[in-house]
């Protein structure tokens, strides 16, 4: 599930693939807001506004339907949703467990300690963190953001996800299953 998508709806669409049959794009995708740019910055731009009631309700119907949802983000742990709602209420309020995904540069190590203590100070699970190659990325910090982040962090380090991935990774399936 993509719960906003905010510009293309691209995301929301690989999604529909990958999750079987008797889905719709609105099922894994209630809002979509056009303005390729944060939640609430789409919302104003367009006069819309977003219904977190709505939302949470497409999300209980989708797991009524399948087994599993996984839920995609929504641009950022900390990213606004509204003024007085952001992400991580969105994760809280859905009582999800949190896999970070963070890009593999300079920057990594501060961004991804922030995220991982902010998913514990917001009392959620943090599944790990996913450290996704930036493309053309080889220097120093690319090279070492991993042994560092696995030394810092109290969270599995997973690797192995790409965009030829076809199958995922044995740990990351285990993950899933214990989630």
């Amino acid at each position: 599930m993509k719960p906003i998508c905010c510009g293309d709806r691209q995301d929301a669409e690989l999604l529909l693939a990958a999750s079987g049959t008797g889905l719709t794009i609105d099922d894994v995708n209630p809002v979509w807001l056009r303005t390729p740019a944060a939640p609430i910055v789409g919302s104003h731009a367009e006069e819309v506004n977003i219904d977190i009631e709505y939302i949470l309700a497409a999300f209980h119907a989708l797991k009524n339907r399948v087994e599993h949802v996984i839920v995609e983000g929504v641009g950022g742990w900390l990213v606004p949703i509204r003024s007085d709602y952001f992400g991580s209420d969105l994760a809280v309020d859905m009582k999800l467990p949190v896999l970070v995904v963070a890009q593999n540069r300079l920057g990594c190590l501060n961004h991804t300690a922030l995220t991982v203590r902010s998913v514990a100070e917001h009392k959620l699970h943090c599944l790990g963190v996913a450290l996704i190659a930036a493309p053309g990325t080889s220097d120093i910090a690319a090279a070492t953001n991993a042994d560092i982040l696995k030394r810092i962090l109290n969270v599995p380090l997973l690797d192995g996800l790409g965009e030829n991935l076809i199958q995922l990774p044995a740990d990351w399936r285990f993950m899933i299953r214990s989630a």
